[in-house]
C-alpha cells in the first residue's frame, strides 16, 4: 500500500475511473465515501485536506465524540447498523442513513429528523443470517410506508454482501440489488436513483453493476487495528 493518503487517493480514484469507462458511465456517476471508523479525527483530517468531504462512519457513539473534533464543511453518513433507540442522537451528526433495516427505525429517524434526511434501505440480499437488512420481499412495503413520511426519504438501497477474496464472487449481490431497485421503482412509482455496495476489494465489480456509492475504508485509511 501507498506511503501517503494522497497516493492511495489517486490510486482509488484510478480504479474508479477506470470501472466507469468499463461499465460506460461518467465519473460523476459514483461517488466516494471514505470510511473513516476506528481512524482518529487527524486522518479524517488529513483526507479533507486532500479535498473528500464525505466520510463514513460506523457506530454513532464513535462519531458523536469524534465529528466535532474534525474540519467543519464535512458530510457524514452512517454506513453500520442503527438502534431505533440511537436515532435521536443519529439525526444530529448524520447527513444521510445508508443502513435502515426496518420500519421501526424508519419511524424512528422521522420522529426525530429536523429536517428533509435522505436514507437508503438495506437490503440482505444474500440471506446471510448473520448480516443485517430486510429480506427483499419486506422492502416494498417499508418504502410505501416512507412516502407517507414528512422527513425520512428513500432515496435507494445499500447492501453488504458475504466477504469473499475473489469479488466476482459478490456480482450476483451487486446484481440483484440493482434488479430488486429496478422492480421497486416500478412497483412502488418511487424513484430510487442510490445504489450503496462495493468496498475497496470489489469496488470494479460494484460499479459495473450500477453502484452510485462506493464505501472504501482499508484502501484509503489502511487496516484497521
Amino acid at each position: 500500500m501507498s506511503d501517503t493518503f494522497s497516493e492511495r487517493l489517486e490510486s482509488v480514484e484510478r480504479r474508479i475511473v477506470a470501472a466507469c469507462e468499463k461499465a460506460g458511465r461518467p465519473r460523476d456517476s459514483v461517488r466516494l465515501l471514505a470510511v473513516s471508523k476506528t481512524k482518529p479525527p487527524e486522518a479524517v483530517r488529513e483526507a479533507a485536506e486532500c479535498g473528500l468531504r464525505l466520510f463514513g462512519e460506523n457506530r454513532v457513539q464513535e462519531a458523536q465524540s469524534k465529528i466535532p473534533m474534525c474540519p467543519e464543511g464535512l458530510e457524514w453518513h452512517l454506513i453500520g447498523h442503527l438502534q431505533s433507540n440511537k436515532a435521536k442522537v443519529a439525526v444530529r451528526f448524520f447527513q444521510m442513513i445508508h443502513s435502515v433495516d426496518s420500519l421501526k427505525l424508519l419511524q424512528a429517524l422521522e420522529a426525530h429528523a429536523g429536517t428533509i434526511l435522505p436514507v437508503l434501505l438495506q437490503v440482505n440480499v444474500s440471506g446471510e443470517a448473520a448480516k443485517f437488512g430486510m429480506k427483499p420481499d419486506e422492502v416494498a412495503a417499508v418504502i410505501d410506508a416512507a412516502n407517507q413520511m414528512q422527513k425520512v426519504e428513500v432515496h435507494g438501497l445499500m447492501t453488504i454482501p458475504p466477504f469473499s477474496p475473489d469479488p466476482e464472487k459478490t456480482r450476483i449481490h451487486f446484481s440483484t440489488l440493482r434488479e430488486l431497485r429496478d422492480r421497486l421503482q416500478e412497483e412502488t412509482g418511487t424513484p430510487l436513483p442510490e445504489l450503496s455496495m462495493g468496498m475497496s476489494h470489489d469496488l470494479e465489480v460494484a460499479i459495473q453493476e450500477g453502484s452510485t456509492w462506493v464505501r472504501i475504508g482499508t484502501d484509503l485509511f489502511g487496516t484497521r487495528n
